[in-house]
């Protein structure tokens, strides 16, 4: 719709919310995204400063502000200067580690809210070294704007390959066939048996996870451990840690183990936070002069849970930012998704091919229900009846209750650039959930980018479970090539 807003009759532009979007601006759920991208040369922040000039207006997330009721998009003039912050940073305040300036850097910023009289979002060059680029730069934005995916989007139409500057790089990416291939040819009366089992299975395992959700919502709380935030987490300032790994690595194992890319990283996941935890319950057992001569140190009956985001867009793959901002696209941009409750197996095992196994069943399990689907419904259910509070408290009770959250994204296959600045790496993370670890996987241009957001008063090493995820992987290659399967 449109309405007169100034004394000159001025026609703005207003639109509604989505339901996830109306979610987020909650106090309960102010969640931010914040994207980390390493440049291979020093950044020019002119070229930044030309390109926003021309292209923000044709975002309207980007170029319109939230109404005082927070329930409404209203179109504004974008003054990109103030959207793009450069500072001017001493050499001496750098020191020798331009890593550590640049991570002290980030996590101050997560202490500073976003300016709501303007678009939500701002974009910070920082011209330091690091280990591994020549500038970072930062782009932060309110998690209404729109999720990961259509984030990601944006940055790719923003983009192109290194190699061909004439074309983007969008992958491609495909919903598995649910239906196992050598079926299709049998009988119509096979066809039909599965069938009913399928839709028994799906109908069951949809009512366990909605009772298991329902729980969570009441009093199902995930055990308290050293890696176990609390309700004031999100207030605390988040510190972002990154390692890389070889995808390569990751697709031997899954087709050695016949799996997806998720499960390998499920049981990477699990694997490394077993090790972790052990490690620091060992040590607290030294402390209290608690000997044995058992090498697991880990409580019994560990209930360890993660969120695991979950796209409900019918077209999975990336599209250009053209056709997801079209009406009926089906890969539209916006808040999209919904989140499954994954049951951890935290545990050593003398075998690291039964952390895989273990992922690669509770992901087939999880996939064959509606848990994701029947959330986001909930929640559009209860917003437009009790209001965005009781949704909000709806969407954030799990978070609370769980131990941490999970994501992968798939990103460019090929080297990127940004106006002729090459693009060494990309690390998509949040904060302010009530959570203390935060895990997000992203693809880029043939390796794995880990990246965690950590509570630091909670979790001081986070590097260390990095160093686990790593050894994990490397173990799981091991046994693998050991018995053949490579």
């Amino acid at each position: 719709m449109k309405v007169r807003i100034s004394k000159e009759e001025e026609e703005v532009e207003e639109q509604p919310l989505s339901p996830m979007a109306r979610v987020f601006q909650s106090p309960e759920v102010d969640y931010c995204a914040v994207t980390i991208m390493g440049f291979k040369t020093k950044f020019c922040p002119d070229v930044l400063l030309d390109a926003l000039k021309h292209n923000v207006s044709k975002h309207p997330r980007f170029s319109t502000k939230l109404s005082e009721d927070g329930a409404k998009w209203i179109e504004t003039q974008v003054n990109v200067e103030d959207h793009v912050i450069v500072p001017n940073i001493d050499p001496e305040e750098i020191g020798e580690d331009g890593q550590s300036f640049v991570d002290d850097y980030i996590s101050r910023l997560t202490t500073i809210p976003l300016d709501r009289s303007r678009p939500l979002w701002d974009m910070h060059i920082l011209n330091v070294k690091t280990s591994d680029a020549e500038a970072v730069g930062v782009i932060r934005s309110h998690h209404s704007l729109g999720d990961g995916m259509s984030l990601i989007s944006l940055m790719l139409a923003c983009t192109h390959k290194t190699s061909d500057p004439d074309n983007t790089a969008i992958p491609s990416l495909k919903r598995r066939q649910t239906v196992p291939h050598g079926l299709i040819k049998q009988s119509w009366f096979l066809r039909f048996i599965f069938t009913v089992g399928s839709t028994t299975r799906l109908i069951w395992n949809t009512v366990v996870d909605m009772l298991l959700l329902l729980a969570t919502i009441l009093f199902l709380v995930d055990t308290k451990t050293p890696l176990k935030g609390g309700a004031d987490v999100g207030r605390n300032p988040t510190r972002f840690y990154r390692r890389t790994i070889s995808l390569d690595d990751i697709k031997l194992i899954k087709n050695s183990m016949n799996m997806t890319i998720n499960d390998v990283l499920l049981g990477v996941t699990q694997a490394a936070l077993s090790r972790y935890l052990n490690r620091l319950y060992g040590k607290k057992n030294e402390e209290e002069g608690v000997l044995t001569s058992n090498q697991n140190h880990l409580p019994s009956k560990l209930r360890f849970r993660a969120g695991c985001t979950v796209n409900l867009r019918s077209d999975i793959g990336f599209k250009p930012l053209a056709d997801m901002m079209t009406k009926d696209s089906k890969c539209r941009w916006g808040n999209y998704f919904s989140f499954i409750i994954l049951p951890f197996s935290i545990g050593l095992q003398t075998d690291p091919l039964v952390y895989l196994k273990i992922s690669k069943s509770t992901m087939a399990r999880k996939k064959h229900s509606y848990h994701a689907a029947l959330v986001y419904f909930i929640i559009k259910i209860i917003l437009k009846v009790f209001g965005a509070k009781a949704a909000a408290a709806i969407f954030n009770r799990p978070v609370v209750n769980l131990t941490t959250c999970v994501s992968n994204v798939i990103g460019p296959m090929e080297e990127i650039s940004f106006r002729g600045h090459p693009i060494a790496y990309i690390a998509p993370s949040n904060y302010g959930q009530s959570q203390a670890l935060l895990v997000h996987y992203m693809s880029y241009a043939g390796k794995m980018i880990i990246s965690m957001a950590v509570d630091p008063t909670v979790i001081p090493d986070p590097h260390k479970i990095c160093d686990d995820m790593e050894e994990s992987l490397k173990d799981m290659k091991a046994a693998l090539s050991e018995r053949g399967l490579l």
